[in-house]
């Protein structure tokens, strides 16, 4: 059920009663993200925090910057960055950091930030079309891997640091772990099932004897669950 899961997540109600997960993902987004978050003294402009989170539902995948997102909301930047801290820590997004070791034109200080449910993220954009008519379906397979990835590692308390890599140039890797002893690992995802991906040279040059792999829908099950 992988492609009905990238629409309607993981949610226990809208794994149990199905047909009705619009329905319900829509009340539990509306409960959730807004009575619930608007509760905490910090936030008090919820229409700033649906402009935010719809910001960031649209950028699924893509680099994120404060100032860019400040704007594009109608806001300062310390308080979009406050408002993210604050979905953060409520487990509705998680930021993945960039990996920067000083290799030339390595992006410093860049993040991207995912949502820890696909249906909630799909429920605040409004768009339940399945994944062959969609144009983010690529931003989805991976919001979806590397949110289930992280939630096996932490469930199982395995200690290991989750980065992306970009360079200006506009090379990128989509998710690079540190694990143990500094062993690194690096993952391409593609939704196509012979999905390739070619590694940059510039990151193997820099970060030698580093794993590398592709993750499609044929082998992820091996990827979230070692």
């Amino acid at each position: 059920m992988l492609e009905h899961r990238l629409i309607y997540g993981y949610y226990p109600e809208i794994v149990i009663k199905q047909d009705e997960e619009k329905s319900l993902l829509r009340l539990l987004a509306d409960s959730y993200l807004y009575k619930d978050l608007l509760m905490l003294d910090q936030i008090n402009k919820p229409v700033l925090l649906s402009k935010i989170l719809n910001a960031l539902a649209l950028q699924t995948g893509s680099e994120v910057s404060y100032n860019e997102l400040a704007q594009t909301v109608g806001a300062d930047k310390e308080t979009v960055e406050k408002y993210i801290d604050l979905l953060e820590k409520a487990y509705v997004v998680f930021r993945l950091p960039a990996l920067n070791r000083n290799v030339r034109n390595e992006i410093k200080k860049g993040k991207k930030i995912y949502f820890y449910d696909c249906g909630i993220r799909n429920a605040i954009i409004n768009n339940f079309n399945p994944v062959q008519s969609r144009t983010d379906t690529g931003a989805l397979w991976e919001n979806f891997i590397i949110a289930e990835r992280m939630k096996f590692l932490r469930y199982n308390n395995i200690d290991v640091k989750q980065y992306f890599w970009r360079t200006t140039q506009q090379q990128e890797i989509d998710l690079v772990e540190e694990h143990e002893g500094g062993v690194l690992k690096a993952f391409e995802f593609k939704w196509g099932k012979s999905g390739k991906a070619r590694f940059s040279q510039t990151f193997t040059d820099n970060y030698p004897n580093t794993e590398t792999a592709v993750i499609s829908p044929g082998n992820m099950e091996e990827f979230l669950m070692k």
